[in-house]
């Protein structure tokens, strides 16, 4: 049988689907997440200093590099295992190591990162969270850790993946600067498991922070789509106001658009990675596949509450942009019309001016073709003159006898060869 010959990218494409693994978990843990995005243009920065950045870290603890041109890794860096992921807008690293401590969320815990390398990062922080997984004990217990640990008034809790686990957390930055997320695994929960409820916690809060980006923007955008209505507004008025010249209304209606349209550009990729985030937010929640526990909101009740509003006012800052921009295409166009007809009775005045001086023109034509016949027929008159004069000494006829009767045929004929040219140009 003759062999295949294979697709480059067959094998790169077929193993990207397993090549990062949700993290093994064991219970009890303690795990701390990182999530560094650069503030302006991201997804177009340079990702060799992202690698660049996770080899310094594996420097510190003697670990072996990862290939050049990597996009993830897992290992070892002392007693915590590491997964590093690069992503589109950021990159993230999630430390976990066996066991908890007698302080939970210590801050001490994100001490796997040292301050001088964090001072190092190719971006800023866009969150970090400490994890405490815990063994399920009981629900009382449980109650009595959250009243400890959260701020009551936000905390959100379920239980998830038909009662594998309890998850709770209050999005709220404790004084440390991270997110709290607690997991209280009942026993018979297998450590993928965990690991996958972990990483999808994780990535409910990454791509919260990630989507409310859209929010701040739109935040920004509210006063400029604010002037640029009014503007617009005014502009309209003009239109049917006949005191102001179109073509002056139109410049200015021009120069609105190209503002309108350059903030319609510079929001385009901010406004459809929020949607996509929020898409992902809202994935995560329901492959946790939730139920109530003990009455309390879940995850779901909180962003439909706290989150889903911002979201909806992206949107609709999104629909506002391209409305006002249909708008002043549609307004454009009006007055692109008007200036159109009135550049079209210019024209026809134009037109009416130019036939009124061709028809003077024509007049004066006639006029000069008159005087040219008298010019020429006294000339020709006086050659004629000169070429029978002669004539008079042998017929006895005088000179001004001949002249006069040579006159009159000497002007019609000039005139008939005037006409003739005339006729033949014409």
């Amino acid at each position: 049988m003759t062999p295949f010959s294979d697709h480059p990218l067959r094998y790169a494409l077929a193993n990207e689907l397993h090549a990062r693994p949700f993290p093994v978990v064991s219970v009890p843990s303690t795990a701390v997440f990182l999530a560094i995005k650069r503030p302006v243009d991201a997804a177009a920065r340079d990702r060799e200093s992202d690698l660049a950045h996770l080899v310094a870290l594996l420097d510190r603890y003697g670990v072996a590099h990862p290939p050049p041109g990597a996009t993830h890794y897992s290992g070892q860096i002392g007693r915590h295992s590491l997964k590093w992921e690069q992503h589109t807008e950021f990159v993230t690293y999630t430390a976990i190591v066996v066991g908890n401590g007698s302080r939970a969320f210590d801050p001490a815990d994100f001490d796997v990162f040292p301050a001088e390398w964090l001072g190092q990062a190719p971006g800023q922080r866009i969150t970090s969270i400490t994890l405490r997984i815990c063994p399920y004990d009981s629900d009382q217990a449980i109650e009595t850790a959250l009243d400890d640990w959260f701020v009551p008034e936000s905390l959100a809790v379920a239980r998830v993946l038909d009662d594998a686990a309890v998850v709770a957390g209050d999005f709220r930055i404790d004084p440390a600067g991270h997110m709290r997320f607690a997991v209280f695994a009942a026993p018979d929960t297998g450590q993928r498991r965990v690991g996958r409820v972990l990483q999808r916690l994780c990535e409910i809060e990454t791509y919260k922070a990630m989507s409310m980006l859209g929010f701040a923007r739109a935040q920004q955008m509210a006063g400029q789509i604010g002037e640029m209505e009014t503007k617009l507004t005014e502009l309209m008025v003009e239109m049917t106001d006949e005191a102001n010249p179109a073509e002056d209304t139109l410049n200015r209606l021009l120069k609105a658009s190209a503002t309108l349209e350059t903030a319609v550009a510079r929001a385009a990729f901010r406004f459809g990675a929020t949607g996509a985030y929020e898409a992902i937010v809202n994935q995560r929640i329901a492959a946790l596949r939730e139920t109530r526990f003990k009455g309390r909101q879940t995850f779901s009740d909180f962003m439909m509450r706290r989150y889903q509003p911002a979201m909806r006012t992206v949107n609709a800052t999104q629909t506002r942009l391209s409305a006002l921009s249909e708008r002043a295409m549609r307004t454009g166009d009006l007055l692109r019309t008007r200036v159109d007809v009135e550049r079209s009775a210019q024209n026809q005045a134009l037109l009416e001016s130019m036939d009124k001086r061709a028809a003077l023109q024509l007049r004066l034509q006639h006029t000069v073709e008159g005087l040219s016949v008298v010019a020429i027929s006294y000339y020709a008159v006086s050659l004629a003159g000169y070429l029978l004069y002669p004539l008079t000494a042998a017929t006895g006829i005088s000179k001004g006898m001949l002249t006069a009767a040579i006159t009159l045929p000497v002007v019609a004929l000039v005139w008939l060869l005037v006409r003739r040219i005339r006729r033949r140009i014409g």
